[in-house]
């Protein structure tokens, strides 16, 4: 009688745990994915009542469900248009989470040096003017490699994603023709290639396929243990994306970011800043009134903003710059 009564209350605090579970939902990015894992575990981990359900489907998924009012945030590589902002069902605020870098990663038979792209070297390849990897621009540039006479696979995102919002971004930036062309979004018409959904596809395809040049973040090369180049940045430097490359970019444009935080720091201006890099936003819901899963947004963000940020550089991710980590933190005060 005692051991079923002891069972009956053992199950009750069950029932009773599982249903003051709060779970939150989000969806989007595949960018910043490895951080928000990261940090929606540990969160849970503190927080056990408290579960992050997010789904990696892509910037433009995100933008699509917060938007449509399906998910309780989204999460996005580039920004929100003044149109999609205005068709939402309430405010949206964008909150920079980390830095990140997308990277040209390369599958080329028998080559073991680091490459060096040049912005017109990159758009022309992926406009399919260049499609050999012995073509005489790329050796100009790296003398010491010896190619061979490899085509060019392209791979492309086949997702709307914000990683190809950051590359298209910085490729409409350095060439006229990219610009006039297929331009700058989380999808465009690709003028060559094949290809693949998210960050984690792109990676895959480009470690399997020899000849292969794709863009992934930063962390997705590294974790794949594939080669990616360093890429001539505005000062006319050859960088390599890294922490310190990766923040000089932003802190090129940190002063001068305005107040809804949408900005672009791709080809920053500045002598050590890798050109592909980005800041990666949050897509949080303003609600009118205060509800319960507000606050519990509104307190992870606070969390994400000081003890999150120690745990950017552990998956190459770069910290928000203090005076932006001050104003962000001053935003999220809508949040409630």
């Amino acid at each position: 009688m005692i051991r079923s009564l002891k069972f009956c209350v053992v199950i009750a605090m069950l029932v009773s745990a599982c249903m003051a579970q709060t779970t939150i939902n989000g969806a989007g990015a595949t960018f910043p994915y490895p951080m928000y894992s990261k940090w929606f575990s540990e969160y849970h981990n503190q927080h056990p009542d408290i579960q992050f359900n997010y789904q990696s489907i892509g910037s433009g998924g995100g933008i699509r469900q917060v938007t449509a009012g399906t998910v309780d945030f989204g999460a996005t590589d580039g920004p929100m248009s003044d149109d999609q902002l205005a068709s939402a069902k309430t405010k949206i605020l964008h909150v920079p989470t980390v830095l990140g870098s997308v990277v040209p990663a390369y599958n080329v038979p028998g080559v073991t040096e680091s490459l060096k792209f040049t912005p017109q070297i990159l758009a022309d390849i992926f406009m399919g003017k260049i499609n050999n990897w012995n073509d005489a621009a790329i050796a100009k540039v790296n003398p010491e490699a010896k190619f061979p006479n490899t085509p060019i696979v392209v791979v492309h995102r086949s997702d709307g994603s914000g990683t190809t919002y950051v590359f298209t971004d910085y490729l409409s930036k350095v060439s006229g023709d990219w610009k006039s062309g297929p331009g700058k979004g989380t999808s465009v018409k690709w003028p060559v290639g094949i290809g693949a959904k998210g960050n984690e596809g792109v990676a895959g395809m480009v470690r399997q396929m020899e000849g292969a040049l794709g863009y992934v973040e930063l962390i997705y090369a590294e974790q794949n243990k594939i080669p990616y180049g360093s890429v001539q940045n505005a000062k006319g430097k050859f960088v390599k994306a890294d922490l310190d490359s990766t923040t000089a970019a932003a802190a090129a444009v940190a002063k001068s970011m305005p107040s809804d935080f949408r900005v672009s720091i791709t080809n920053a201006p500045a002598p050590d800043a890798y050109p592909i890099s980005s800041f990666t936003w949050l897509l949080i819901p303003v609600q009118s009134k205060p509800t319960p899963k507000g606050k519990i947004i509104s307190d992870f963000l606070h969390w994400m903003l000081g003890p999150g940020q120690e745990m950017t550089k552990q998956l190459t991710y770069a910290p928000l710059p203090e005076e932006v980590n001050k104003r962000v933190q001053a935003a999220i005060a809508q949040v409630k």
